[in-house]
């Protein structure tokens, strides 16, 4: 007799099932409707677009750096710290600049191609601006890579063993030896005379690297054993054979570097012994009267020294008071400065010294410790603070904001009978930070005037917006952290 309480079982296990079925789907859309209540709240309010397009925006930048920092094997960080201040300044950046095209705003048409060309302008000029962040971070960092500086270590790494090629054996190599070792570089020199005059003896003395010969069978093999080739030598000097053996290793195989062009590339200045009477009558001179950025860079002067005026006047009330306090008037120090083209021109200061007695004997250089700076002339000069006066002279136009110091009349006129060539710093307007400030210490003699010249032709030689944003950075982070003097 066939059991009539199995279909029955049966029937209720298909009904239960419907009843879950029907229940999972009703939480299904009670949940669904939770969700579309939600979202409709959420995109009803004014800043929900913006809110979500920031939010797509991070997770992007975070997704993109996260390849990116795979393909460079996450070598740019050395702690976690810095990978999220990085992250943060870039993104503050970029958020900014898409801010400002109205990419946060829900009633800015998007589908546009003026909204197109204003968003891949707005990126790109973030883009620029965080590098620039993140480059300058990097300089004074040690710690931190730059992506192309993780490039770089890998190209070190495979230059170990390598060392420079210099041709030469006479008075200019030896001179550019001694520089040399005074350098950062930590690649050998190897030595080879030309007319081999000088082959077996050292080039400077006793210890320094031997003079070689035997030049073309080291051209042939240029690849596995130099890193570059340095011309310690005239090329009036150089056959006609060999010149055309070294273009063809420029263009082929590895750098050829002039003495001029080394140090200019490596050591970022110009030694008066390879400057002429003609030096700035050679082409690729940046600075000129009709220049674009000769005009944009005295506007630029004229509105940052008008608004730094403005911000800083406090101080121009606080530090006078304190140098009152202390020291007594004058507060102000003026003395006659030379311009540009050789001008005259009363440039002010805070004071920080006492009086000069105008005496003869008097020393015209200040000092590391010099009793004559008061105290709290101790305190500006370490903060740059006492250079604020120069706002005005910038505003004026006597100087710029940035250029070579502007020297005493009096020690300009012993430079030029001196130096050779010192006039040429005057080709440009003076300024109150400069290239040779940031890059050398505080003169204290003739020495340190020539020096501090080699770097002021160097910044005449590549005058340009980079370079005085580099400037800017670095004389950022001496008054941020005390380095001046």
């Amino acid at each position: 007799m066939p059991n009539s309480e199995e279909p029955q079982t049966v029937f209720q296990e298909i009904l239960g099932f419907k009843e879950e079925r029907s229940a999972f789907a009703s939480g299904r859309v009670a949940t669904m409707t939770r969700g579309a209540n939600f979202w409709s709240r959420f995109l009803s309010h004014e800043w929900s677009s913006a809110a979500l397009y920031l939010f797509l925006d991070v997770v992007s930048w975070l997704a993109i750096y996260r390849v990116a920092g795979w393909f460079r094997y996450d070598a740019f960080y050395a702690t976690p710290f810095q990978f999220f201040v990085i992250n943060l300044i870039q993104l503050c950046v970029i958020v900014a600049a898409l801010y400002l095209v109205g990419g946060y705003d829900r009633t800015v048409e998007k589908l546009t191609l003026g909204y197109a060309a204003e968003h891949i302008l707005a990126v790109t000029a973030a883009g620029l601006v965080s590098a620039m962040l993140i480059y300058s971070a990097a300089t004074f960092d040690q710690t931190m890579k730059p992506s192309r500086g993780v490039l770089l270590q890998y190209l070190v790494a495979s230059s170990v063993g390598r060392s420079f090629l210099v041709i030469g054996g006479g008075a200019t190599a030896a001179h550019f030896y001694e520089a040399y070792k005074k350098s950062a570089n930590g690649q050998q020199l190897e030595f080879v005379d030309v007319n081999e005059e000088h082959v077996g003896q050292p080039i400077a003395g006793e210890g320094s690297p031997i003079v070689q010969g035997n030049l073309a069978s080291k051209l042939d093999d240029l690849s596995n054993r130099y890193s570059g080739i340095v011309l310690a030598e005239r090329a009036s000097s150089l056959n006609t054979q060999l010149l055309e053996r070294l273009v063809h290793a420029q263009f082929q195989e590895t750098r050829v570097y002039t003495l001029e062009s080394f140090y200019e590339t490596q050591w970022r200045y110009l030694p008066l012994g390879i400057i002429d009477p003609f030096w700035p009558l050679q082409t690729g001179f940046q600075l000129a009267r009709t220049s674009p950025y000769h005009y944009l860079k005295r506007l630029f002067d004229v509105v940052a020294s008008a608004t730094a005026l403005v911000i800083c006047s406090p101080l121009f009330i606080l530090v006078p008071f304190l140098i009152w306090i202390k020291d007594g008037a004058p507060v102000l120090f003026r003395q006659e400065r030379v311009g540009r083209d050789g001008r005259h021109f009363i440039l002010l200061k805070f004071r920080t010294m006492r009086c000069r007695t105008h005496h003869p004997d008097e020393d015209i250089y200040t000092r590391e410790g010099d009793p004559r700076v008061t105290r709290v002339g101790r305190w500006l000069r370490k903060l740059r603070v006492d250079e604020l006066p120069q706002l005005w002279n910038a505003l004026k136009g006597d100087i710029s904001l940035i250029g070579p110091r502007a020297e005493w009349s009096k020690c300009a006129e012993r430079y030029e009978q001196s130096i050779p060539f010192y006039h040429f710093r005057h080709l440009v307007k003076p300024g109150i930070t400069g290239w040779a400030q940031v890059n050398y210490p505080y003169g204290e003699s003739d020495e340190d005037a020539v020096e501090k010249l080699n770097y002021d032709l160097y910044y005449i030689r590549h005058y340009s917006l980079k370079l005085d944003a580099m400037i800017v950075l670095k004389t950022l982070y001496t008054m941020l952290f005390g380095k001046g003097r």
